[in-house]
C-alpha cells in the first residue's frame, strides 16, 4: 500500500521508527533520574520500544500531526507499566512519603510558611539524617502525573494509574486553566532553591547529576531536595482538592 507521496506504508513506518528511536532513549534517561539504582535503563528502553512500535502500528497518516504526542504517551505508558510490574517503589517508601507530606501539611498550617528540613524532622521526631534518608529511599516518588489526579486513598502503587490506555489522554486536564494555575502557584510557593531545582528538572530537562553540578552538591543531595519539593507540591495540591491522599 502506498500513500499520496508514493511511499509504501512499510517504508513510512520504518522512517518513523528510525526518527523516534532516539526519543525512547531520551525519555528512559530522564525517567531514570527518578528511580532507584535497581532499575536498569536498558529495561526501560526495551519497554519504551514496545510502546513506540505499538504507536507506529496504530499510526494513521491522517493524524500525523499528532503522532509525536501520541508516541510519547505510548512510550511512557509502556515504561511505567514495566515499572509497575516490577514493584519498583516499596510500600514502606510510599508510607514514608505519606508521613512526610502529613508533617509538611501540619507545619504549614502551624507556621504559616514552608517548614525547613530541620523543622520537618523535628515534627516527625526523628534525626535530620534519618529524614533525609527517607527522602533518598523514596527516590522514585513521582511528581504529579496529570492523569493521576483522581486516584483513591489505598496502597496501590502510584504508577497504577499511569499506563497509557486508549482512553487515558491527559490533554483535557493539562489544558484546564484552574489546574495549571494551581500547579504554578504551588511551585511558586516552594523555597527558592527547590523552585530552581524543579525548573531545571522539569522545564530544562536536566538529569539529577547535571543539576548536582549546577548546585555544587552531591547527586544524592539533589535527590533528597527533589523528593522534598515533590512532597511540598503534593501537599499543596491535596489541599486544593486536585488529588486524593496517597
Amino acid at each position: 500500500m502506498y500513500n499520496a507521496s508514493g511511499k509504501s506504508e512499510r517504508g513510512e513506518k520504518s522512517d518513523l521508527l528510525a526518527q523516534y528511536m532516539p526519543m525512547v532513549k531520551r525519555l528512559a534517561h530522564h525517567m531514570m533520574g527518578r528511580l532507584p539504582p535497581s532499575v536498569e535503563e536498558d529495561d526501560l528502553m526495551q519497554a519504551g520500544m514496545i510502546g513506540l512500535l505499538d504507536a507506529i502500528s496504530r499510526y494513521d497518516e491522517a493524524q500525523s500531526a499528532q503522532f509525536e504526542a501520541y508516541a510519547i504517551q505510548r512510550i511512557r505508558g509502556s515504561m511505567i507499566d514495566e515499572l509497575r510490574q516490577s514493584d519498583w517503589l516499596p510500600r514502606s517508601a510510599r508510607q514514608s512519603m505519606r508521613k512526610i507530606e502529613q508533617a509538611i501539611g501540619a507545619l504549614q498550617h502551624q507556621l504559616g510558611r514552608q517548614p525547613s528540613e530541620g523543622e520537618i524532622a523535628g515534627f516527625m521526631q526523628i534525626p535530620l539524617a534519618e529524614y533525609q534518608a527517607m527522602l533518598g529511599d523514596a527516590r522514585g516518588h513521582q511528581l504529579l502525573y496529570f492523569e493521576d489526579f483522581g486516584e483513591s486513598d489505598d496502597d496501590d502503587s502510584f504508577l497504577d494509574k499511569q499506563t497509557a490506555g486508549e482512553d487515558s489522554m491527559p490533554l483535557p486536564q493539562l489544558l484546564d486553566a484552574n489546574l495549571r494555575a494551581c500547579i504554578i502557584a504551588a511551585i511558586e510557593n516552594l523555597p527558592e532553591r527547590e523552585q530552581l531545582l524543579m525548573s531545571l528538572y522539569y522545564e530544562q530537562e536536566l538529569n539529577l547529576r547535571e543539576i548536582s553540578e549546577v548546585f555544587g552538591v552531591s547527586e544524592s543531595r539533589i535527590c533528597q531536595l527533589h523528593g522534598q519539593a515533590i512532597a511540598r507540591l503534593r501537599t499543596k495540591l491535596k489541599e486544593d482538592a486536585w488529588i486524593a491522599a496517597v
